[in-house]
């Protein structure tokens, strides 16, 4: 099955790599691509492609205010937000707006690859690095939760899941909430990105859910990695 891209991005560089990227997966295919919000709108009327892959700093219309009016016409459509904004309060405005991935430019292919596979499917992909950031804001809030209401807070004893996980993928699932992308985790556990995939893809089958993002988040919440 082939999965229909559409690319908005008002730096054409930058819109040509990802679309390079993209096209050596047999599966995709770039349909078209535009400069602002505006293009978004007209590209998806025209081509109707399954994801939309958008800058969120363009001219015109930027990419949260584009996935707003956008998904209340199609709402089919999965939409990955572009990024070079780590802050929560970017991710959290994205999301809330409708978009199913967020992703920082810095990122490498492997982990664009991902995030549209697993987008074009109906899951949620946030960059490595923002889910690790998430993580900590909401252990923050919890803290501040905690003294509010009387509490106290104490350092989080570390409880690994050996129940439901083998040790090593426990590691990679330490990893994961570190914020490490696949294959920053191959090379600190001296193993191959694909074997790392495994065990991702192992870990989210084994805990129920269907991201990594929502691994690391019922990890946190059970106490089964450290938030650094």
């Amino acid at each position: 099955m082939t999965t229909k891209i559409v690319i908005i991005d008002d730096h054409q560089l930058f819109r040509e790599g990802v679309k390079r990227i993209l096209e050596f997966e047999k599966s995709f295919h770039v349909v078209a691509e535009g400069d602002d919000g505006r293009d978004a709108i007209e590209l998806v009327e025209k081509y109707r492609p399954d994801v939309v892959i958008m800058d969120i700093n363009m001219p015109n219309m930027n990419g949260v205010e584009a996935t707003k009016k956008l998904l209340e016409k199609f709402p089919d459509t999965q939409v990955i937000i572009l990024s070079i904004h780590d802050d929560e309060t970017y991710v959290q405005h994205a999301l809330q707006t409708g978009a199913s991935g967020y992703l920082l430019k810095e990122m490498d292919a492997d982990t664009l690859v991902e995030a549209v596979k697993v987008v074009a499917e109906g899951g949620a992909y946030l960059h490595p690095k923002v889910t690790h950031n998430l993580v900590k804001e909401y252990r923050r809030l919890a803290a501040e939760e905690t003294s509010a209401t009387g509490g106290y807070t104490q350092k989080m004893e570390v409880r690994r899941p050996l129940h439901l996980l083998t040790r090593r993928e426990c590691e990679v699932l330490q990893l994961l909430a570190d914020g490490k992308s696949n294959r920053a985790i191959g090379e600190a556990l001296f193993i191959s990105e694909k074997t790392v995939k495994n065990h991702v893809s192992n870990i989210l089958q084994k805990m129920n859910v269907n991201d990594r993002t929502q691994a690391v988040v019922v990890a946190i919440k059970n106490g089964w990695v450290e938030v650094k």
